[in-house]
């Protein structure tokens, strides 16, 4: 009934674009925050101005990964390097830390004023998986996971969380390296041939297969099913509730379903 194969006792969800619909807040609040740092060098330099594409740049060098892997990734891009500097950077430096703190500042203001949405044919999922006995934990880049998850009213559907603050805290790989979500197996006691990772970014997806993940399930909420089955997914779906309508067991064979665009998420 969960659409997953019998060996699969655990669940690995992605945060933002999986469970919430804080994914638009994310994009946003890269979008203010590139385009205000691009504005200020074209502005030095002279040259045009180009903004933050929040389709395709998001999508390709921000979305699953860690906060100042994708400062970083999207910058050169560009062609721009910057200093590395440290976590604690205030948000007005000139560093891969501080423009990514200044996301940060801005994704917050946002979440004030906008709450956090969740799909709810995720929480569905999520009850149905909790009443089935599989283990559950959240595997997310965001530095914010916990506030994300309190404020969603996750918390008791959830049995463990990694986040950005233990990624940081344990020297962790971001995504696409599988570094989190295998520990995210291990904080819940189970071998990752058995887990099941559900990834709505490229990065995330490609993390799952990497780490030897029994099932890896592709969430297309942007109109990206053949990326998603091209970078590791076993199966693409619009929503976690497809799973629970399907009336057969999932095949070997990968297959997905597409919708129009939308939004995911990052850190």
């Amino acid at each position: 009934m969960l659409g997953l194969p019998a060996h699969v006792t655990a669940c690995l969800f992605d945060l933002d674009g999986v469970l919430t619909q804080t994914a638009r807040v994310h994009n946003a609040a890269w979008k203010q925050t590139f385009d205000e740092f691009l504005q200020q060098r074209a502005t030095r330099s002279g040259e045009p101005f180009q903004p933050f594409d929040p389709g395709p740049d998001y999508n390709r060098y921000v979305d699953g990964r860690p906060r100042a892997d994708g400062v970083r990734s999207f910058l050169a891009s560009r062609g721009i390097v910057l200093p590395e500097g440290s976590p604690d950077d205030p948000p007005d430096a000139d560093t891969v830390n501080g423009v990514g703190n200044r996301k940060n500042v801005l994704l917050l203001q946002r979440l004030r004023t906008s709450g956090v949405e969740v799909y709810p044919g995720s929480v569905h999922y999520l009850k149905a998986a909790s009443e089935a006995g599989l283990r559950r934990a959240v595997v997310t880049a965001s530095a914010n996971g916990g506030e994300v998850v309190a404020a969603a009213g996750l918390e008791p559907l959830l049995e463990a969380r990694v986040d950005g603050l233990v990624a940081r805290a344990q020297s962790l790989r971001g995504k696409p390296h599988p570094d989190t979500f295998l520990a995210g197996a291990r904080l819940l006691g189970v071998d990752p041939t058995h887990a099941a990772v559900f990834e709505d970014a490229l990065s995330g997806v490609a993390a799952g297969r990497a780490g030897g993940f029994g099932y890896v399930v592709g969430v297309d909420r942007v109109g990206q099913a053949d990326e998603l089955l091209a970078h590791g997914a076993d199966v693409v779906v619009k929503d976690l509730a497809d799973l629970l309508a399907a009336a057969d067991p999932p095949s070997p064979a990968r297959t997905a379903t597409h919708q129009p665009a939308g939004e995911r998420g990052s850190a």
